[in-house]
């Protein structure tokens, strides 16, 4: 009987411990900027933050699924097909550049990232979703349209939105390739310092839901 109440009581710690040891993986769904244009796979942000996981947080794994020239209707068409492949726990969408500088419609946009939030939600996918800004070529109207959008979204489904990781890096033109829009493979360590805290935040969020 001693033994019987031994064991059940390990198994209730287990059960009362697992979410805080349990493994989180947590998607980067995006463009260029987080494929890693121009550079090796293994020199990306996001490859900088997995070795950094490894060692500190091994409770938490990331993989990036990102395309680059990714738009947000390419991004909703390969969700579902991206989701089965790697189920994974929390996703960081990263996508609207390439719409917003193709100058495509903003309630396009906007459907396209609600659309892709829905269906994770649906599927207790902890969300958060990348701010965007792009340059004012397409004008100031459209140009404010567009970085509003994203924090809209964000109230709508009451989702995370994190700051836009390129900010502080494009205004430095040594962290940027000679195209002007692409982070140079100094760039990476700089980008993985300012996302870790943040994507980590996440993984920790989705861990306890």
């Amino acid at each position: 009987m001693k033994k019987f109440l031994y064991v059940s009581s390990m198994l209730v710690l287990l059960l009362v411990i697992r979410p805080a040891s349990a493994n989180v993986s947590l998607l980067i769904f995006g463009d260029s900027l987080s494929a890693g244009y121009g550079i090796s796979q293994a020199d990306t942000w996001v490859a900088e933050i997995e070795r950094r996981w490894q060692q500190d947080y091994p409770e938490y794994s990331i993989i990036n699924a990102s395309i680059s020239g990714d738009t947000t209707q390419g991004g909703l068409r390969r969700l579902a097909e991206v989701v089965e492949r790697h189920q994974p726990d929390a996703v960081f969408i990263e996508l609207g550049g390439n719409d917003g500088l193709r100058g495509f419609q903003i309630d396009s946009i906007r459907s396209n990232l609600s659309e892709m939030i829905h269906y994770l939600q649906n599927r207790d996918i902890h969300v958060a979703l990348s701010q965007i800004e792009i340059p004012p070529n397409m004008g100031p109207r459209y140009t404010d349209q567009f970085r509003s959008l994203f924090a809209d979204i964000a109230e709508q489904h009451n989702i995370e939105l994190v700051p836009f990781f390129m900010l502080d890096i494009a205004t430095d033109p040594g962290l940027m390739q000679s195209d002007g829009i692409h982070p140079n493979l100094q760039a990476q360590e700089a980008i993985a310092d300012i996302m870790e805290p943040q994507l980590r935040a996440i993984a920790e969020q989705a861990a306890s839901e």
